[in-house]
């Protein structure tokens, strides 16, 4: 048995830090029993993340409402929850988890070995994309006794583990029927209510097991207009501006005895995605010619504000296998013209479809203006996310290309689907990745930056730049992560100062 401990077993983070990166100082005092609002962008379609990939969900009920076995948190470092501990077989098939014997889901029923094992088939079952990929390498789960856990993989994985720790990793109560209504697991908080196109609230839980939230009540607040969410801050609407959807006004924030401003990364890479199922698309040098001819640090310069990092694949600073690719096709039209006539391709007229996010229809404009220098003609279509992007785009296939930002961890594993709505089919990538994440732990991160490179040199898409975490909040409130590293916004850690 190969033992891979967790340095220090606790069910909560127990200190709260400054937002000021850098700043020491001694644990403030902090206050319970107010509220917290929290300005995001996009509304979830349904509560019920076993039949829908929307990030939206997670962000408002993972690690809050929800729990898994293990977390990851803000460094990208996976951490105990409910399992205060776990090992891993010789063979890297076999992980047996221990549970924290004082956590109990809301309903006050304990979270035993039994009630994991009927959650993790549970999820098994699941339709979401994410459900099947990521329990997918699952053979088999049993209880050993009421407070252990053992799970069998068919084959040795080093993605599944980190999956675990997002929505493939929920562990839900087995009394709990209704999901897309009444959400309810293990959490500091219980989901309350739920205003459809205002606002989801959730309450603290006041029999959590573990370290209790700090707010009686926490509201995440949907504004999608970029203008609406900093009146809302600014005039004090709001406590935390989870998502900084128009960079420009950073400034209205420098204020640093009214604001705190928290600047990172994300999970989310923007991503220009290419339909391969079009004939046109499936050819490599037109690929290449729509990557060279993007300028993407001029576009992230005129389209947020500068903030953000040009990637050249499907990995993000905070991946343990991130190499810088941005370089892999520098900002060059007359290469991406000599490749249009290589191909052998005139009067190429492609559609871009977009989801109406603050920053994706400004990327489709100067995506259409400089393909249009090269001969390219570009038609933009903007489409509500939940209405139409979702089931015409994401769904049925219906684009030649569109922008939007992929915000779930280690999720290059999508290209090596072809029934993913980019229909990547690339043999060699597959391969690579498969080696990868069967490899020995030592392996993982060389051979993972060679599947990387694969889908860099084969223009899979164009990797535009991977999405700040740009955060406002008020004076007082403490403890927000610098980095996004999973699809959750985390009140767990946060408080506010007295």
């Amino acid at each position: 048995m190969r033992s891979t401990r967790f340095g220090v077993a606790v069910a909560a983070v127990l200190a709260v830090t400054t937002l000021l990166t850098g700043c020491g100082g001694p644990t403030p005092t902090v206050s319970t029993g107010k509220s917290l609002t929290i300005g995001v962008t996009l509304e979830p379609p349904t509560l019920d993340f076993t039949v829908s990939d929307a990030a939206s969900i997670p962000q408002a009920l993972l690690y809050n409402v929800y729990e898994t076995l293990v977390k990851i948190d803000a460094a990208g470092e996976i951490k105990p929850l409910l399992a205060t501990d776990y090992s891993v077989s010789s063979d890297d098939k076999t992980y047996t988890f221990q549970l924290d014997p004082k956590a109990t889901f809301a309903s006050g029923t304990p979270v035993t070995a039994d009630a994991v094992v009927s959650s993790i088939n549970r999820m098994r079952q699941g339709t979401s994309q994410i459900l099947q990929r990521g329990l997918s390498v699952i053979d088999h789960v049993r209880a050993v006794d009421d407070g252990t856990v053992e799970v069998t993989l068919s084959s040795p994985s080093n993605f599944w583990l980190y999956a675990m720790t997002s929505t493939p990793g929920i562990i839900l109560d087995p009394a709990v029927t209704d999901l897309a209504t009444a959400p309810m697991g293990s959490g500091p908080y219980v989901f309350d209510s739920w205003a459809k196109g205002d606002r989801i609230t959730l309450k603290k839980n006041p029999d959590y097991w573990g370290t209790p939230g700090r707010f009686n009540d926490v509201a995440f607040r949907y504004i999608p207009d970029p203008n609406a969410m900093v009146s809302a801050m600014l005039s004090g609407d709001l406590d935390i501006m989870g998502e900084m959807i128009s960079p420009d006004s950073l400034a209205q924030f420098s204020n640093s005895e009214a604001y705190t401003i928290i600047s990172g990364t994300t999970n989310g890479e923007v991503v220009l995605g290419f339909n391969h199922d079009r004939s046109t698309l499936k050819d490599r040098l037109v690929r290449q010619a729509i990557c060279y001819a993007i300028d993407r640090q001029g576009l992230v310069d005129t389209v947020w504000g500068g903030q953000g990092t040009v990637i050249g694949s499907m990995t993000v600073p905070t991946d343990p296998y991130y190499e810088d690719l941005a370089g892999a096709y520098p900002y060059d039209p007359a290469k991406a013209k000599q490749l249009l006539a290589e191909a052998g391709v005139t009067n190429l007229a492609l559609s871009l479809r977009v989801p109406i996010t603050p920053y994706a229809p400004p990327a489709a404009t100067y995506i259409a203006s400089q393909l249009g220098e090269i001969g390219v003609t570009v038609t933009v279509e903007e489409l509500d996310f939940s209405s139409r992007w979702l089931p015409e785009v994401y769904r049925d296939g219906n684009y030649d290309m569109t922008i939007v930002s992929h915000v779930e961890a280690r999720d290059i594993v999508n290209f090596a689907n072809p029934k993913y709505y980019w229909h990547y089919d690339n043999a060699d990538f597959r391969s690579a990745l498969e080696k990868a994440d069967t490899a020995a732990p030592k392996d993982f991160v060389p051979d993972m930056k060679v599947a990387a490179r694969i889908l860099a040199d084969d223009a899979a898409a164009d990797f535009l730049f991977d999405f700040p975490n740009l955060i406002v909040a008020r004076a007082g409130i403490v403890g927000i992560g610098e980095n996004a590293t999973s699809l959750s916004f985390d009140v767990t850690t946060i408080a506010a100062k007295e």
